[in-house]
């Protein structure tokens, strides 16, 4: 009898982050012009993000190059999942690790952090739940610069990008020459520019497509706010350095309307939970899939689960009293799905 794929793949680790890496890829839809859309599941991941893999490159490249030494402090500005990672990290590594955060931050973030031992420094928003993305990195910097914590920085870090290198590798080990899109979410521009740089080389005529939030500022327009997490620039806020227009095709905007209730739509459709940015890139990546040549592979990098927004995204108070709930998302969703997986 054939073992489960899952199965064949198993090994014995003897560390928490050496399971980080080799995250399945699932097909969400075929259409009947041959073409497909694959997720990259990154919520396998340790914490349920691909953040924890620029949080191990970081703190591998700060020790590599004497930035980091044992027995040290980091300190990062983040809106979660890179702060899961580095408390993770930390923790094994037994580093001191203190994780600057607003009030837009998921609760169960927070309280992952703090399960490894991070410690947790709020900016001043008061009860406002938006983005202050530029309040945090200024604190950061602050108190890396005054009391000697060594900064992450994911933004301008190098590192960042070289993390997704092996989500690449991953990519090419299984497709092949089969993959003709890659679309992702752009935030701090290292998972999907540092994905992409390495296969561009290998697939020259791959088609890049970055998805942010509206309100967000890396691909033009008025900034405003906007709930979406771990995405997007804030008006405000510097765009980050890793953010490679040379390598983009395309750059998409989404609604918290849209990325919101696409993933509450993927959770009953296809029995899949994705975080509220990642269903933002998939709704973005399904209306491609209707234009995209026949024969196409577009493959969306899913950066987190769901289960981190029950009480957001996937709550209907919340979303009610934000004025997100959308049944016309649905109606949209499913009436493409028809068009293109039913032959007419």
């Amino acid at each position: 009898m054939d073992r489960h794929p899952l199965q064949q793949s198993l090994s014995i680790v003897t560390r928490s982050s050496d399971l980080i890496g080799n995250t399945p890829l699932l097909e969400l839809i075929r259409t009947r012009f041959g073409s497909r859309l694959l997720l990259k599941l990154e919520q396998f991941n340790p914490t349920g993000s691909a953040k924890i893999r620029i949080a191990r490159q970081m703190l591998d490249e700060a020790e590599q190059q004497g930035l980091l030494k044992p027995g040290g402090w980091v300190i990062e500005s983040t809106s979660g999942n890179t702060g899961m990672g580095l408390a993770l990290l930390s923790a094994e590594r037994g580093y001191r690790f203190t994780a600057v955060v607003d009030r837009h931050a998921a609760a169960d973030k927070i309280r992952t952090m703090q399960a490894y031992g991070a410690e947790i420094m709020y900016v001043d928003t008061g009860d406002n739940d938006e983005l202050a993305t530029a309040d945090r990195e200024a604190l950061a910097a602050k108190i890396a610069a005054e009391q000697g914590a060594y900064w992450t920085e994911q933004h301008n870090n190098p590192a960042n990008g070289h993390a997704y290198r092996d989500v690449a590798e991953e990519l090419q080990k299984v497709l092949g020459q089969e993959m003709t899109h890659l679309v992702g979410a752009v935030g701090t521009g290292g998972s999907l520019f540092g994905t992409a740089r390495v296969l561009k080389t290998l697939l020259p005529a791959l088609r890049v497509i970055g998805v942010e939030p509206h309100g967000s500022i890396a691909f033009g327009g008025p900034g405003a706010a906007y709930y979406q997490s771990g995405t997007g620039t804030p008006e405000g806020a510097e765009i980050g350095a890793l953010v490679d227009y040379d390598l983009l095709d395309e750059g998409l905007k989404v609604s918290d309307r849209q990325a919101f209730n696409t993933s509450r739509y993927l959770a009953r459709k296809f029995s899949l939970m994705t975080g509220g940015s990642a269903g933002g890139v998939i709704y973005q990546a399904i209306k491609r899939l209707e234009v995209a040549p026949p024969g196409s592979t577009l493959v969306v990098l899913v950066c987190d689960g769901g289960e981190k927004y029950l009480d957001t995204v996937f709550n209907d108070e919340w979303m009610d009293k934000r004025d997100l709930l959308d049944s016309g998302v649905e109606r949209e969703l499913d009436q493409l799905l028809e068009q293109i997986t039913v032959s007419a």
